[in-house]
């Protein structure tokens, strides 16, 4: 069976400059793999190349098999990406936001409210709904984005950044739906610079550092039984070497 992400030695070159290279990293279904790395060090590039915004310059990216470079269709279908700034189409409500994207995947009717009312409720967005999006703050936007990730349930989601501008109680409810989904077999490749997170919801965790990997083990292993060392502190050790 394939992977859900398969990466091999890849490389993303703009000019003279390799911001990633030498790649290779792959990632089960049903898994939350957690993408760390300082500031400047390549997680953007790479979530980028998996979506198929960029073209590698070398090696080769896989999403179930398929090039999302070349099979860019039917990729489509089973992935959903959030970047690092939330896009949305300011003069759309919420509601219309949600019900275009559920559009875009095939889905209508009852099954789409549904999947809306369901997101709307956990993320309590109700009194957002149907104002426009250009009045939303920050966090509502990034909620809607989220939503609107998880609303066609994907095969593979890339999350850049999801934590950015969300309350406590929202980075709680979204934690427990990426588990919910990796238990439903959804592959999450998850970047973050919030280290707690990781530590706690991701079952890998791949530390990249100036374009490389340096680290890469299960968070059981990384950490051990009795987490004698934090996430933190492991991380820290190991960038500024």
């Amino acid at each position: 069976m394939n992977a859900a992400i398969q990466i091999e030695s890849l490389g993303k070159r703009f000019d003279a400059l390799w911001a990633v290279r030498h790649l290779s990293l792959s990632v089960p279904h049903g898994v939350i793999h957690a993408f760390l790395g300082p500031n400047g060090a390549g997680k953007t590039t790479t979530l980028r190349l998996i979506a198929g915004l960029l073209f590698p310059t070398e090696g080769s990216v896989r999403v179930a098999g398929m090039d999302p470079g070349r099979e860019w269709e039917p990729v489509r279908r089973l992935l959903s990406y959030v970047p690092d700034v939330p896009f949305l189409y300011g003069k759309l409500t919420g509601e219309e936001f949600l019900r275009f994207v559920g559009g875009l995947h095939g889905m209508d009717g009852r099954s789409l409210e549904e999947r809306i009312s369901f997101f709307v409720e956990r993320f309590e967005l109700r009194q957002y709904h149907r104002h426009r999006v250009e009045s939303y703050s920050h966090g509502t936007r990034q909620k809607y984005v989220l939503s609107a990730a998880l609303l066609s349930r994907p095969q593979v989601l890339l999350v850049d950044e999801p934590m950015v501008g969300l309350d406590p109680a929202s980075s709680r409810v979204l934690k427990d739906l990426l588990r919910a989904e990796a238990e439903k077999g959804t592959a999450v490749l998850l970047s973050t610079h919030t280290l707690s997170v990781a530590e706690e919801v991701a079952d890998h965790i791949t530390v990249i550092h100036r374009g490389s990997i340096v680290l890469s083990d299960a968070t059981a292993a990384l950490l051990g039984p009795n987490r004698a060392e934090s996430l933190e502190t492991l991380f820290l050790r190991i960038t500024q070497e």
